[in-house]
C-alpha cells in the first residue's frame, strides 16, 4: 500500500504515469516533454546523412564557443588587450555556425518526423534553439542600434549561456536516445 499524501488527481490520462508509490497520474515523466523515437524513426535517424552532418558540425560548434567564451571572457576582464572587434567576429562566426546547425537540423527534422521545424518529438529542443538564435542575433541589433561595448558584452555571454543550455537539451537527448535504442534491442524491436 502506497501513501503519498497527496490527493489523487486524475486530469492526465494514465498514460502519464509509470505505475508505483512515487508516480502518481498527475507527474509527468521526462518521455511526456522528450518522446521517444519509434523502431521507424531510429532506423531512419541512423540512415540519415543528416546525422552524420550533425555529428561532425555539433563539435566544431563547441570549439567555436569556447573561442568566443574565451575572447568575451579576456576583453571583459581586460586581460590580453583585445580589440572589440575579436568580440564581433567570433559571435559572427558562432552564429553563422549555429545558423548552419539549425537548417540542416531542420532537414534531420523533416526526414525524421516529417516537419520542418516543431515537431512534437524535438519541440523542446527545437524552442531551445529558437531562444538561442534569437539571443544570437539580438547582438548584431543591439550593434546596429550603437549599443555601448560594455552591455554587447554582456549580451554576447547571454548569447552563448542560451548556447550551452539547448546544447544541453541535446545532450539529454543523445543520451535518453542511446538508452531506448538499448531497451529496443533488448525487446527484438529493431
Amino acid at each position: 500500500m502506497c501513501f503519498s499524501g497527496y490527493p489523487d488527481f486524475t486530469i492526465f490520462p494514465a498514460s502519464y504515469s509509470s505505475g508505483g508509490c512515487f508516480n502518481r497520474p498527475n507527474q509527468l515523466q521526462a518521455k511526456d516533454f522528450m518522446p521517444r523515437y519509434t523502431p521507424e524513426q531510429l532506423a531512419k535517424r541512423n540512415a540519415s546523412v543528416w546525422t552524420d552532418i550533425q555529428i561532425i558540425l555539433a563539435p566544431i560548434q563547441f570549439f567555436i564557443f569556447l573561442g568566443g567564451i574565451t575572447l568575451n571572457t579576456l576583453y571583459y576582464f581586460n586581460l590580453a588587450g583585445i580589440d572589440f572587434y575579436w568580440i564581433s567576429i567570433a559571435i559572427l562566426f558562432k552564429t553563422l555556425f549555429f545558423a548552419i546547425l539549425f537548417i540542416t537540423g531542420m532537414f534531420f527534422e523533416k526526414e525524421i518526423f516529417n516537419h520542418w521545424i516543431y515537431s512534437k518529438e524535438f519541440l523542446w529542443e527545437d524552442v531551445g534553439s529558437t531562444v538561442a538564435a534569437f539571443f544570437h542575433l539580438l547582438y548584431f541589433v543591439m550593434a546596429w542600434m550603437e549599443y555601448p561595448e560594455h552591455v554587447l558584452v554582456v549580451e554576447a555571454y547571454i548569447a552563448y549561456l542560451t548556447y550551452v543550455l539547448n546544447a544541453l537539451q541535446y545532450l539529454v537527448r543523445i543520451i535518453l536516445e542511446k538508452n531506448n535504442e538499448r531497451k529496443l534491442k533488448g525487446q527484438g524491436a529493431i
